[in-house]
């Protein structure tokens, strides 16, 4: 029989987050701080609207790029929280979370061999969905003493004539890195000289805790060059109704709305309802879990200074990404035995890139009991290694 399988497909790697997800789904009285999902449920509120629109039958196809209300309600949001303005009727559309937002984008915009730059540690979807799409992932590796941020440098050192789309994954998964308006400012003015596109993943726009989040679509010469990439998931606790937006130029969005189209149909009904309600009477709910994870990111940062677990301090998303260097295991090798010896799971750097050797993922989108029982477990997993000079 002749291969059936895509040569495309068949080298890509499984995501290293789920390989230690379904270890730990087998294993009794494991404590994991690996999946990225928050701890509180959908607000009632938000719960309710989806409900009630069972209830009233709603339950029927939506248009392809979804509700007119919601995506009203999507404009309105980004107007009053980070200054973007966009036409709800050309240049917004619903997708199925944002990772579908994502393979849009890049399979709309790449044609084979275009290059696409991408900063790493990072999301695990980026790098195979630019393959899929025919580009050229081309890796910036981003640095502890960056505090993992793009630089300008590092931007221009990594751009060839080839060089068509910047991903820009902040605030970042897996780091917690965020970038200011004025180191934002630095990027954009290069992504005009050299007329590059941006594709801007802001899922965790509400989760920062230094000053509010910039887009780089508001910075001067940017809106018609950025995709912007959003969600219910992590801001609203709703990521199993599977619910997230983009927006950006209408041209690009056109055809981003046309492999929807075909792929996908739309959204689900009931979660766009319930997405409504989130964005009209959301903001205390945000509000009350943004606090509630600043008070675990400072708890966690208290606790790895004192047993002596170095980790750069983030200002953004749910994760810290402490480093082991100095136990000189790889972080796959720490991971796997820190699972095996005190049933606690954590995520390997390596998973969101090469250069993520050396750090481990953990996610604060736990309850400070789970983060308590872990840290005795992560301490006492420690106090056994040895530190190599």
């Amino acid at each position: 029989m002749r291969n059936p399988l895509s040569s495309k497909v068949t080298p890509i790697k499984p995501s290293g987050i789920r390989k230690f997800f379904d270890i730990v789904s087998e294993m009794d009285d494991a404590i994991s701080l690996g999946v990225g999902e928050p701890d509180f449920d959908t607000p009632w509120h938000i719960r309710e609207e989806g409900i009630y629109s069972l209830e009233q039958g709603k339950t029927f196809y939506t248009s392809n790029s979804g509700l007119k209300p919601l995506k009203q309600e999507i404009c309105n949001y980004l107007d009053r929280r980070f200054g973007l303005k966009y036409d709800y009727n050309t240049e917004v559309f619903v997708t199925v979370g944002g990772s579908e937002g994502i393979d849009l984008a890049l399979r709309a915009m790449l044609d084979e061999g275009d290059e696409v730059l991408l900063p790493q540690p990072s999301y695990v979807s980026y790098e195979p969905c630019i393959t899929l799409a025919d580009g050229v992932p081309v890796i910036i590796e981003l640095k502890e003493e960056d505090e993992f941020k793009l630089t300008k440098q590092q931007l221009l050192d990594a751009i060839t004539d080839k060089t068509k789309i910047l991903i820009m994954p902040f605030p970042n998964n897996p780091t917690g890195a965020i970038m200011t308006a004025e180191e934002l400012k630095d990027i954009a003015e290069v992504c005009v000289e050299k007329d590059l596109y941006v594709l801007s993943d802001e899922i965790y726009s509400e989760l920062t805790y230094k000053g509010n989040h910039v887009s780089i679509a508001s910075l001067p010469g940017m809106r018609e060059r950025t995709i912007v990439i959003n969600g219910f998931s992590k801001s609203y606790a709703m990521t199993g109704w599977r619910l997230g937006y983009v927006c950006g130029p209408e041209i690009i969005i056109e055809q981003m709305l046309k492999i929807h189209q075909f792929a996908i149909m739309c959204a689900p009904t009931n979660s766009q309802y319930a997405a409504v309600e989130a964005l009209r009477n959301g903001d205390s709910d945000v509000e009350k879990m943004r606090v509630s994870y600043n008070q675990r990111r400072n708890y966690l940062m208290k606790e790895f200074k004192e047993m002596g677990l170095d980790c750069f301090e983030p200002f953004g998303a749910f994760y810290v990404f402490p480093s082991i260097k100095k136990f000189g295991m790889s972080s796959d090798e720490f991971a796997t035995r820190l699972l095996k010896e005190e049933k606690l799971a954590v995520v390997p750097g390596t998973a969101f890139g090469d250069c993520g050797e050396g750090f481990l993922r953990i996610s604060y989108a736990y309850s400070i009991d789970d983060l308590k029982n872990a840290l005795v477990a992560l301490k006492r997993f420690i106090s056994r290694l040895e530190v190599k000079e």
